[in-house]
């Protein structure tokens, strides 16, 4: 059906792609794998005709025989959509957020088939009910907002498959979801090949996802393919280094070891955050919405705690009251024995005991400040110390950077160098507990797996505690001595990580279990 032959990409003089060859059959999924700057999104673009200005493609991608590369934008143009779909990585930047869910899907129909608003709609009402949005609970006139992830994702997936087109382009489609939504994203996209006959073209860095779901594979590396052929031969084989190398690290575990401590120094207990719900009619008053309800826990010193559970199960709302941003109901958090209040002023001594590191490590950066800057921005709430600027030179170097780097711009730097500099400006006022919310999920698996040994490092050095919030259970086995299982503000599971990932009680940590893709060697 599309054949890439020899596929070239260069920005100027600067080489992205080179000779880049494989295919896709009708009915077909062929997972492209590699870590971030191998070249992966790129040959999605060069298929769709998408290529950043500047940018010169040579070789062939032929659809049907017909070589995309050759035709003009308007032939183009009527390509995308009809007869090649694509899904982004980040579903509400793909998403318009002041246009109903209707009028987005319903777009490219009157775009491609110039049919009726009328028809359109209700075509779109059918995608929406093929992809798990059934018109009770989701109606055209929804808006982005009022979706979960998952939601918007298959939004996404019901605009790409809307024309039913040969060849759909997932990229990425998957990694910021938790794994049981993760499991339905996978499962519909694999029944929509087997009943619509399309190929579809995994773009991913898991290797898991792949191997549960791909006929071929194909390992990308500086822009070459360096390895390709039946996914089972590939992952058996692994005859091309980087092929090693990537299923070492998806197999990866830290190997510093710290010893907790006895004494506790993060104590939740009986927390209660309610958010008020919109007036109905048959209400007067609002109706609470239990966010979090009666969670217990507590972190020791120098230990690391798992918080795991689907999207939507409470677990931002509990870090968000821990680092005193949100007020509680009921209940009471305590750092280092004394209360943490949202709402008033943190003292400055209890400030100091705690930082985060957030997920996006280019989103929680002004990308106007350099790294010194932005690695200095704790000093805003504790007070600029005299020997600040030694201070950040010193975090730069436990992170594996060097103190020349605080000179440097954020975009100056990979994934995996920016989440490093998240981690330096956690540090930077020597807290005693590290927030970690999805902080490794957005990075491939070798740079993640640099991340985890540099997190164990510095907890065996500084004593540090982790409360390590992820949706991945593959990376809270890697990291954590303890895990917490969170469903619907609850803790319904808790206990040594080891223990409850091996032998699991409760039936959802079960399912979560289930959920999450194994990465085995084929017999």
């Amino acid at each position: 059906m599309i054949a890439v032959e020899g596929l070239s990409v260069a920005i100027g003089a600067a080489p992205v792609l080179r000779g880049v060859s494989f295919g896709v059959e009708r009915g077909q999924i062929v997972g492209l794998v590699g870590e971030s700057g191998s070249g992966k999104s790129m040959t999605a673009l060069a298929v769709m005709g998408l290529l950043p200005p500047g940018a010169k493609a040579s070789g062939r991608v032929a659809l049907d025989g017909t070589d995309l590369l050759a035709l003009p934008e308007a032939a183009l143009c009527d390509v995308r959509g009809r007869q090649i779909g694509m899904i982004f990585q980040e579903p509400m930047t793909a998403l318009n957020p002041v246009q109903n869910i209707g009028d987005q899907v319903a777009e490219t129909l009157v775009i491609h088939r110039a049919a009726s608003r009328s028809e359109a709609l209700r075509e779109a009402r059918r995608r929406l009910d093929r992809v798990g949005l059934p018109e009770g609970r989701f109606p055209l006139t929804r808006y982005p907002h009022e979706l979960s992830g998952g939601q918007r994702q298959r939004v996404c997936i019901a605009m790409a498959i809307a024309l039913r087109p040969q060849l759909l382009i997932a990229d990425e489609p998957t990694t910021a979801l938790d794994v049981t939504t993760q499991a339905r994203i996978l499962d519909l996209l694999k029944g929509l090949v087997e009943e619509e006959r399309m190929g579809l073209l995994l773009i991913t860095h898991d290797l898991a996802v792949v191997a549960g779901m791909a006929d071929r594979l194909a390992v990308m590396r500086a822009g070459e393919i360096v390895e390709q052929g039946p996914v089972a031969d590939v992952l058996r084989e692994r005859r091309h280094p980087y092929t090693r190398a990537l299923f070492e690290a998806s197999a990866h575990h830290p190997g510093a070891e710290a010893r907790p401590g006895d004494t506790p120094l993060l104590q939740v207990q009986g927390a209660v955050r309610d958010y008020p719900l919109p007036r109905t009619r048959l209400f007067s008053r609002p109706l609470p919405f239990r966010a979090v309800d009666g969670v217990s826990f507590e972190v020791r010193r120098g230990e690391s705690v798992g918080l795991v559970g689907e999207s939507g199960c409470g677990k931002s709302t509990l870090t968000r009251a821990i680092l005193g941003l949100e007020p509680l109901q009921a209940g009471e958090i305590r750092l280092d024995g004394q209360a943490v209040q949202a709402g008033q002023r943190m003292p400055e001594g209890l400030r100091r005991k705690m930082n985060v590191v957030f997920q996006d490590p280019y989103g929680s950066f002004n990308p106007r400040h350099r790294v010194g800057r932005l690695i200095a921005e704790p000093f805003h709430l504790t007070g600029r110390p005299a020997d600040a600027d030694a201070r950040v030179a010193e975090a730069l170097d436990s992170v594996g950077l060097s103190p020349e780097d605080r000179h440097k711009f954020i975009h100056e730097f990979s994934g995996g160098q920016r989440q490093r500099i998240a981690i330096a400006r956690a540090l930077i006022i020597r807290p005693e507990l590290i927030v970690l919310d999805e902080a490794v999920s957005a990075l491939d698996v070798r740079v993640r797996a640099q991340i985890l040994d540099l997190l164990a490092d510095l907890r065996a050095r500084l004593g540090l505690s982790y409360l390590f919030i992820s949706h991945d259970l593959h990376v809270v086995r890697a990291i954590t001595d303890r895990v917490l299982v969170m469903q619907a503000g609850r803790i319904v599971e808790h206990g040594p990580t080891e223990k409850v990932l091996r032998a699991p009680e409760h039936p959802y940590t079960k399912d979560l279990l289930a959920a999450a893709p194994e990465l085995e060697v084929p017999t």
